[in-house]
């Protein structure tokens, strides 16, 4: 595999950080070199090009012609315009959550992809959270999920609805759980602050009989980001924001199995003539930086040729229920 020549689109707030972020891989990585940033504004395209030592790209097409890999961190509504270029020129890609403003966009861009052979990462950042990470040895199968992701007013990210800022990390991560097609969704939303939707709701059923109740605000008071899943003989709660997961479920065998130490039997009772055990267990979370391991797998799976953990296909999905979520909303305020 060649070097990953790697270019940033994008220096707003998360595109920064992403800068931070790929400078640190590359000090760690000989692998991987920044060869270049892109924005539309001029002062934050020369003031930071200056203070790295890199060549000013006045347009988005001259940093292209330079790089093998794209990171597109700029607004939703031209994310559509830098993927396709970067897609005809073959550039492995990672695009930011939500992949594009419409479904049919998301579409053409997988079918352009599949024949160039490139890979295409979306920014689903939860994915990759501590909390999230601790349950990989879990066999979740849930069948209900209750998920609640609140934030404080912030202007950025107001470009798009608390759906498809907010709400569509749950949606990514239910969907890629729970694995079955949707059959219903029942929603209710509406704008606060802002001309979109500030605070929403949905029921979410699948065709495997799963249940997910989704709400998402971005006029709340205080920061929440909790998801709950029950399944049979074991309940698993998730807080993103502390990094921590709990694991409940019911045993009726006299071995416990627990794993690691923060791990016991928390109860007992009989059931006729059988003695279950209420086990309880805190999963080890390790220490990572949720975006930083995000773009590592990204150029892993460059370098690897391996398919990305978040594919162009997943992004597709999750805004096609995100747009299923507005749609049922504003249909509801017709009648």
């Amino acid at each position: 595999m060649k070097k990953i020549k790697a270019g940033i689109f994008g220096l707003g707030h998360l595109g920064k950080t992403h800068l931070k972020l790929v400078k640190e891989l590359c000090n760690e990585r000989s692998d991987i070199e920044l060869i270049g940033i892109f924005d539309t504004d001029e002062s934050k395209n020369k003031n930071i090009s200056d203070e790295l030592g890199l060549k000013i790209n006045k347009k988005a097409e001259e940093l292209t012609d330079k790089i093998n890999t794209a990171i597109i961190v700029t607004p939703t509504s031209t994310h559509y315009e830098l993927a396709t270029m970067m897609i005809s020129k073959s550039i492995n890609t990672f695009i930011e959550k939500p992949v594009t403003e419409t479904t049919t966009q998301a579409e053409e861009l997988l079918k352009s992809a599949v024949d160039k052979k490139i890979k295409i990462q979306i920014g689903h950042i939860e994915r990759f959270n501590p909390a999230i990470l601790a349950l990989d040895s879990i066999d979740l199968k849930p069948m209900f999920i209750e998920t609640h992701r609140l934030a404080q007013f912030n202007p950025r990210g107001t470009d798009v609805s608390v759906i498809q800022d907010l709400m569509i990390h749950d949606i990514d991560i239910i969907l890629n759980l729970v694995k079955s097609k949707v059959s219903k969704i029942d929603a209710s939303g509406v704008p606060v602050i802002t001309d979109k939707i500030d605070i929403a709701n949905a029921r979410i059923k699948f065709d495997n009989g799963c249940v997910a109740n989704i709400t998402a605000s971005r006029i709340s008071q205080n920061k929440m980001r909790k998801m709950r899943m029950f399944q049979k003989s074991a309940y698993i709660s998730v807080d993103f924001l502390q990094n921590s997961s709990e694991v409940f479920r019911l045993s009726d065998g006299e071995t416990l199995n627990l794993n690691g130490s923060n791990a016991f039997a928390l109860a007992e009772f009989m059931q006729g003539e059988k003695k279950l055990k209420i086990l309880y267990e805190k999963p080890e979370v390790k220490e990572v930086n949720s975006m930083k391991y995000e773009l590592n797998k990204f150029f892993n799976a460059i370098t690897d040729d391996t398919e990305p953990v978040v594919t162009l296909g997943d992004g597709l999905q999750a805004l096609e229920v995100a747009n299923e979520i507005i749609n049922e909303i504003e249909s509801s305020k017709k009648i």
